[in-house]
């Protein structure tokens, strides 16, 4: 039971008092304890000081490629080039050329595609495949690329500068419709 001391909302106290109701199920309690709230789960998430200190968190693991680099290895089979951009941010900007076989994953879906374990895999996923996951400007490509790192595909990293450094290195895109 809940007791309110006061109408106004700025200085209202809460008292909890005792329910007479019979607890609920342990889950439930588990999750709305505030004594457990923040250690839900007995292990503690990371925490960031904004999207900057996450985004620098994520890069700590990874071995950044640049453009060209990653042009070189999908040239000559040695990466497999990850493009994670939705179909809109595609069709406005453009695309790696398809002689170089991107392979569109859509962010959202980027982890059930590339997890070896996962029944909705993709057959390229696989422990040691070489992921050169991309994206518009090389933000979003490196919290991928660290998820896949996390899920255990080692060999997956980002391309600094993205789509836009890509195009902007006059290296092949699709001719746009």
């Amino acid at each position: 039971m809940v007791t309110v001391t006061t109408e106004n909302p700025r200085t209202a106290v809460v008292h909890a008092t005792t329910s007479t109701r019979p607890a609920g199920h342990w889950e439930t309690q588990l999750f709305s304890s505030p004594a457990s709230t923040t250690h839900a789960r007995g292990w503690e998430a990371p925490t960031y000081a904004g999207i900057d200190d996450q985004l620098a968190d994520a890069r700590s693991r990874l071995r950044r490629i640049s453009v060209r680099a990653a042009y070189q290895e999908v040239l000559h089979g040695r990466a497999l080039l990850v493009d994670i951009r939705p179909a809109a941010q595609r069709a406005a900007e453009g695309e790696v050329a398809a002689h170089l076989a991107p392979l569109v994953v859509e962010r959202n879906v980027l982890e059930w595609r590339f997890d070896p374990r996962h029944e909705a895999r993709l057959p390229q996923a696989g422990w040691d495949t070489r992921a050169l996951v991309l994206c518009q400007e090389g933000f979003t490509s490196s919290l991928a690329a660290d998820a896949l790192l996390r899920l255990g595909v080692t060999r997956s990293t980002d391309v600094v500068g993205g789509f836009r450094a890509w195009r902007e290195a006059g290296l092949p895109v699709q001719p746009q419709r």
